[in-house]
């Protein structure tokens, strides 16, 4: 259901100032759209437009959700529900924004399918407060240049059923495409695992500038497939890694890679606790840079600590 709680007086001021289309536009930026039912969903999505929110009732909305409409920076489209606003599918993106821009998602849970929120092409979404559980590959990944995303004060857990080591928590870019610029990407306050079955975050190179920090991981999904034993595995460029808390993992808590020339260079890690008690790798390094050279830096501040396994880390640590 859309409703326009302003519209009423908006029309009055226009009707005696001449501006009518200023009013229309201003009366959307005030619409909000009450969905209770999958069909209210995906009409919504389809037919948003900036300024809307999309309030979604307790409930489970069955299917696969996609929306198309693109927002602006100063009116933003709002996807908003509590945790008992369920999505749910047995395959396919739970919620794929797909070119959709300046959107935010709060509060809702996405569950079931393969992935659980997708943004492809996508600027400046934000993920807030959500609930991403029980896929079979990747919790949340911004993807094909969707740049400047958020997602912050969520909890993403028991992904990758499908065994094949690709349920990571977070993913940003994709493997292999320095095409995927999906550059600013900040990976704020969130709770990542249990039961991860991949790197709790993964930065692709091909992507500059990500922010990971203040977030609570647990690597006790990590199943080794496909290289995955530590928390958060850095492979792009200009990284900073701070403030987080890591407990379980098999190996490490954080890595870098060069999977690409010029790429996974100039992480900076600071203020971060690593526990690794129980790692059986042969590293057990809280931070390990397997890539470390002059033209290829990683800088680790001592303010960063490490409990159990074997050390800090592989290189010399800055003041």
């Amino acid at each position: 259901m859309r409703t326009r709680p302003l519209l009423l007086p908006l029309l009055a001021t226009a009707l005696a100032t001449g501006g009518l289309a200023l009013a229309a536009q201003t009366a959307n930026a005030a619409t909000v759209i009450n969905v209770s039912t999958a069909a209210q969903l995906k009409s919504a999505l389809t037919g948003a437009l900036p300024g809307d929110t999309i309030q979604l009732a307790d409930g489970t909305y069955t299917g696969n959700f996609k929306t198309t409409a693109a927002a602006t920076s100063s009116a933003r489209i709002t996807l908003t529900g509590s945790p008992k606003a369920v999505l749910t599918s047995s395959g396919g993106y739970g919620l794929y924004l797909n070119g959709a821009s300046y959107w935010t998602v709060k509060g809702i849970t996405v569950t079931g399918g393969q992935k659980g929120i997708m943004m492809d092409a996508a600027t400046g979404v934000t993920v807030d407060s959500v609930t991403v559980h029980d896929l079979d590959m990747e919790g949340v990944h911004f993807r094909k240049s969707s740049k400047n995303g958020v997602i912050r004060n969520s909890k993403i857990y028991n992904t990758g059923h499908d065994g094949r080591g690709m349920g990571e928590g977070v993913y940003v870019g994709t493997a292999g495409d320095l095409t995927d610029k999906s550059d600013q990407v900040q990976i704020l306050d969130n709770t990542i695992g249990p039961g991860v079955g991949g790197e709790n975050v993964d930065i692709k190179e091909g992507t500059t500038g990500a922010r990971i920090a203040g977030n609570t991981f647990d690597g006790s999904g990590l199943t080794g497939a496909n290289f995955d034993d530590s928390w958060v595995d850095v492979k792009g460029n200009g990284v900073l890694v701070e403030n987080n808390t890591g407990t379980r993992t098999t190996n490490d808590g954080y890595e870098t890679h060069t999977q690409q020339t010029g790429w996974g260079c100039g992480t900076v890690f600071r203020g971060n606790k690593s526990d690794l008690a129980g790692a059986t790798g042969d590293k057990q390094l809280a931070v390990n840079a397997t890539n470390y050279s002059a033209s290829c830096t990683t800088t680790v501040y001592a303010s960063n600590t490490v409990t159990g396994g074997k050390g800090l880390t592989n290189i010399t640590v800055t003041p």
